[in-house]
């Protein structure tokens, strides 16, 4: 077993590009959104886009299946927030 030297550390450590910062965005966005959408529909559609940002994630990173469960979702936020919209009428 290698010591654990400055080298062998960095050689272990994950890296952090474009993409990964753009996903951890993505599912960040989709938390805050989540958790406020009780205040105003407006989140409720700040929700769908992030949904819409996680999709595209999915697909650029190679994760399909995740890409087509986030679009699903976005698509419900969506009709969730026309919902929430007729009713504050």
């Amino acid at each position: 077993m290698k010591p654990n030297t400055p080298a062998t550390v960095r050689e272990t450590r994950p890296k952090v590009n474009k993409l990964t910062l753009f996903g951890l965005f993505a599912v960040s966005a989709m938390l805050v959104f989540y958790a406020l959408e009780e205040r105003r529909p407006t989140y409720v559609l700040a929700f769908a886009g992030a949904c819409v940002l996680g999709s595209i994630y999915g697909f650029l990173q190679g994760a399909w299946p995740f890409g087509i469960v986030e679009g699903i979702w976005a698509a419900v936020a969506v009709h969730r927030w026309r919902q929430k919209r007729r009713t504050e009428r």
